[in-house]
């Protein structure tokens, strides 16, 4: 992945959320993966918060998420397995406007080369609201490092060529300026 060291880096606000049943800020080692990685890439930790399975709870925050004009991203970890109590996906589809179906198909398929066909289990999605990015990640430590290491890490890298996210950030409400 081609970083062109010659342009300037230019950070982002992450907020970090941990959908689970059982962890606490103590026990949450794949939210504290996370955290210390964005913060070692040069980006900003805007907010780390935990919440349980529940849809309308994981729903709430990014909504908050997208009404803060302090927050560029947020990437949940946790929440995207098939079982009944993993909703993650579904609260996101009552936030996202444009789902970044590329994501979800591409972490699968990093994934696929560690651990095989298990990775269909997996329902990890990206998208778009409110002029900000969400990501959800499943809850392991190791998804959690594929998904920023091979993926995420360089899409929020405003270096990284051909194309980045980053650009893209102050084009993602000009529809509304628009209208």
């Amino acid at each position: 992945m081609p970083i062109d060291e010659s342009l300037p880096f230019l950070p982002v606000n992450i907020a970090v959320l941990t959908v689970s049943d059982t962890r606490d800020l103590a026990s949450d080692r794949s939210g504290q993966t996370l955290a210390e990685r964005i913060e070692a890439s040069g980006h900003r930790l805007a907010a780390r918060e935990i919440v349980r399975d529940e849809p309308d709870a994981i729903e709430a925050v990014l909504r908050r998420w997208i009404a803060d004009p302090q927050i560029d991203v947020g990437i949940t970890t946790g929440g995207t397995g098939i079982t009944g109590r993993d909703v993650t996906p579904e609260a996101f589809g009552r936030v996202l406007e444009k789902e970044i179906t590329g994501f979800g198909e591409l972490f699968r398929m990093l994934s696929y080369a560690k651990i095989g066909t298990s990775t269909i289990q997996s329902r990890a999605i990206g998208g778009v609201a409110g002029g900000t990015y969400l990501f959800a990640l499943p809850g392991s430590t190791g998804a959690v490092k594929d998904g920023w290491d091979d993926i995420l890490r360089f899409q929020l890298d405003s270096r990284h060529k051909p194309c980045n996210l980053v650009e893209l950030m102050p084009r993602l409400l000009e529809h509304l300026r628009a209208a």
